[in-house]
């Protein structure tokens, strides 16, 4: 079994490649959940009541 010091191991591209990768998935589900809020029509208060 090899130990390695607290330095000597780093994340590496696979580790940059996964984040990056969840960023972008991040954006587009932000992206496309503001797209659905902007088609809910929330009726107002003084249009119910006459």
């Amino acid at each position: 079994m090899t130990v390695y010091a607290a330095g000597d191991v780093s994340p590496g591209l696979l580790g940059f490649v996964v984040v990056a990768l969840i960023g972008v998935a991040l954006y587009f589900l932000i992206k496309s959940m503001n797209r659905q809020m902007a088609k809910i029509d929330i009726p107002r208060d003084d249009e119910g009541q006459k």
